[in-house]
């Protein structure tokens, strides 16, 4: 048994995402590039309802879904150190 690389759900050896959806969301996910200056804005300069509304427009933009692109700019922060991981304990 496979995993899906998206959903981490087990599937067959010979399909490589458990659904068109997850393949489309995989891809998508991969296309999403935050430039550091955004973040950086955001995360420094914004208060929460202003960064809230930055993070609409920018994927608004970009033609992106809002869902992925708030889970990137999540590891993108937890990464550059601008907010903690809530999974691991300090």
């Amino acid at each position: 048994m496979s995993h899906c690389p998206f959903c981490k759900k087990k599937i067959a050896m010979s399909k490589a995402f458990c659904s068109r959806g997850c393949k489309d969301n995989y891809f998508q996910l991969i296309a999403i590039q935050i430039p550091k200056l955004f973040l950086k804005r955001i995360y420094q300069f914004c208060t929460p309802e202003e960064r809230e509304k930055e993070v609409e427009e920018f994927a608004a933009r970009h033609k992106w879904r809002l869902d992925l692109l708030k889970n990137k700019l999540e590891e993108e922060a937890i990464a550059a150190g601008f907010i903690k991981d809530p999974n691991k304990e300090s």
